[in-house]
């Protein structure tokens, strides 16, 4: 479960997240996932990285503020109904999803969801009783 996401405030005008990316890019530092929201003055771009502690010392360094969450991934069929049923499960147990987004593996077989829930240690534990697998950090950095 220890997926460390960060959390960055940058201002809703233009180039804001092309120096966010141009910053990482030039720190060797490459996006695994990303999921962007904004409002009409800032916005919150949440990020998985291969390297978490450099990225996030890297954007400090360069005025940006940085937080760091645990979220959590899971592996969820990519076919029809496959998120679904994820979050039928999650619905049953009255757990809340405050926040999630997605990408496909390369294999095409499966979707990764990163998760942050409002009580994250039972999602996890209703979640592999129900036995869907979930993704470590280093899993989701060696992608």
């Amino acid at each position: 479960m220890d997926v460390e996401q960060l959390s960055i405030f940058i201002e809703n005008k233009s180039g804001r997240l092309a120096e966010v990316t141009g910053i990482l890019s030039n720190a060797g530092i490459n996006i695994r996932a990303l999921y962007l929201a904004d409002t009409a003055d800032f916005g919150i771009l949440r990020l998985i990285v291969n390297d978490t502690e450099k990225a996030k010392n890297v954007l400090r360094f360069n005025g940006f503020t940085v937080e760091k969450t645990k979220v959590v991934a899971i592996e969820v069929p990519d076919r029809p109904g496959g998120l679904s049923g994820i979050l039928n499960i999650i619905k049953d147990e009255g757990i809340n999803v405050e926040y999630m987004y997605a990408f496909v593996e390369k294999s095409g077989e499966n979707a990764i969801v990163i998760f942050r829930f409002d009580d994250t240690e039972k999602a996890v534990n209703v979640l592999k009783k129900s036995g869907v697998k979930i993704i470590q950090g280093e899993e989701i950095s060696s992608l």
